[in-house]
C-alpha cells in the first residue's frame, strides 16, 4: 500500500503535475488545412504564426515588419514634438553578399526601385556580384561539384551557384577605367571618395535597370560597405594601386554617416538577411540611438560559439542595440526561403 501511495504522489507530482492557466489570448497550434477548396498561398502564408517553431517565427516577423512599414506619431507624440507629425520608421535592410548572388537580388531590388526600405548595408561581395551580373550571367550548379575540376575550367563556385572565372574579367575591364576617373576627381578637384560615394559612383555607371545600387543612386539611398576591400572590389583596388596609386577611400566619413541615419531618425527598423559584420554594423548603428525599435533577423547561425552572427536579439537587448521596449524576432532559416515570402506579407502589399 505504501507503495502504491507513493508511486501516486511521484506520478501526480512530476508526470501529471498540474498546470497553470494559459495566458489569456494565446494562439492556439493549427496548421493550414489543405482540405479547403482553394489552396491560396495568402492563406497558407496566414496560418504561419499559429503553426509553431519557425513558422510562428515568420509570421512574427511579418507583423513587426507591418509595424515598421505602417508606423505613425500618436497625436499626444507629437504634441511633445511637431517634427514627428510627418515622421515616418526609417527601415535599415542588411543582407551579406550570397544573397546577392542567389535570386534574392531581384527581391532586394524590388525594395530599393520602390524605396520601400532607407538605407542598405552589405559587405563588398555584395555590391561587386550585382554589378558583375549586369555584364555576365551566373548559373545554378551543385553544392558538390568537384573544386579541382572547377578550377581546371575557370568556374567558381558560390554554394550550388556557379560563377564563370570570365565575370570577373569584365568587370577588371569595367571598374579600373572608373578608378581612374575617381583618382583624377581627387586630385583636381579635392573630392574626398568614401565607400558609400563609391558605391553610388558605380551604381550610376552600371546604368542597368536590373542593378541593385542603379536604383540605389537613382532613388538616393545610401549604401554602407564597411568591409570594402574584403572581395573582388578589394582585388581591383589592389591592381590599381600598382598601376595608379594614390586613390584614397575615407572610412571615418562613412562611419560618421551611417551612424547618423540612425542618431537622427525619428524611428528605425532594421532588417537583416545574415550575420557578421553587416548584421554588427547595422545594430551598432543603433546603439547611438539606445537601440533600434523594431528588428528582424534571418540567418541559420547559432548562439553558442558566441558569435555575433548567432546571437540572438535579447543579446542585442543587452548592449542597448534594441531597444528594452522594441519588438524583435529571429527566424533560423536560410534566407533564400523565408524572404520573398516575407516581402510578399508586408512591402508587396502597401
Amino acid at each position: 500500500m505504501k507503495e502504491v501511495n507513493k508511486l501516486q504522489k511521484i506520478t501526480e507530482n512530476a508526470v501529471f503535475k498540474a498546470s497553470e492557466e494559459v495566458p489569456p489570448g494565446s494562439i492556439v497550434v493549427r496548421g493550414y488545412d489543405f482540405e479547403e477548396s482553394e489552396n491560396q498561398y495568402e492563406k497558407i502564408l496566414q496560418s504561419y504564426l499559429a503553426t509553431g517553431f519557425q513558422a510562428t517565427h515568420f509570421g512574427k516577423a511579418v507583423g513587426i515588419i507591418n509595424k515598421m512599414i505602417n508606423w505613425k506619431a500618436t497625436p499626444e507624440e507629437i504634441a511633445e514634438d511637431p517634427e514627428l507629425s510627418d515622421a515616418s520608421c526609417k527601415i535599415f535592410l542588411g543582407y551579406t553578399s550570397n544573397l546577392i548572388s542567389s535570386g534574392l537580388r531581384e527581391t532586394i531590388k524590388y525594395l530599393v526601385k520602390h524605396k520601400k526600405v532607407q538605407v542598405l548595408v552589405t559587405t563588398v561581395g555584395g555590391i561587386e556580384e550585382d554589378l558583375i551580373k549586369c555584364l555576365g550571367n551566373t548559373y545554378i550548379g551543385k553544392f558538390n561539384l568537384d573544386g579541382a575540376e572547377l578550377r581546371k575550367k575557370g568556374i567558381n563556385r558560390i554554394g550550388n551557384l556557379i560563377v564563370p572565372n570570365n565575370n570577373y574579367c569584365k568587370f577588371e575591364d569595367w571598374i579600373i577605367p572608373i578608378f581612374d576617373k575617381l583618382l583624377e576627381e581627387q586630385n583636381q578637384n579635392g573630392t574626398l571618395w568614401t565607400p558609400s560615394k563609391i558605391i553610388d559612383r558605380l551604381g550610376k555607371e552600371i546604368n542597368h535597370e536590373d542593378s541593385v545600387y542603379y536604383w540605389a543612386h537613382k532613388n538616393g539611398i545610401p549604401v554602407y560597405c564597411p568591409a570594402f576591400t574584403d572581395g573582388s572590389i578589394g582585388d581591383m583596388l589592389y591592381f590599381h594601386s600598382f598601376k595608379s596609386p594614390g586613390l584614397v577611400i575615407d572610412i571615418v566619413s562613412d562611419i560618421r554617416g551611417m551612424n547618423g541615419e540612425a542618431v537622427f531618425a525619428k524611428k528605425t527598423g532594421a532588417i537583416i538577411l545574415g550575420g557578421g559584420v553587416v548584421k554588427h554594423h547595422i545594430c551598432n548603428a543603433n546603439l547611438m540611438r539606445n537601440g533600434t525599435d523594431y528588428a528582424v533577423y534571418i540567418n541559420t547561425g547559432q548562439e553558442f560559439d558566441g558569435s555575433d552572427a548567432g546571437a540572438s536579439p535579447d543579446e542585442a537587448v543587452s548592449w542597448g542595440k534594441i531597444r528594452v521596449d522594441g519588438e524583435s524576432i529571429k527566424v533560423s532559416s536560410d534566407a533564400t526561403l523565408v524572404f520573398p515570402l516575407l516581402v510578399a506579407q508586408t512591402f508587396a502589399k502597401q
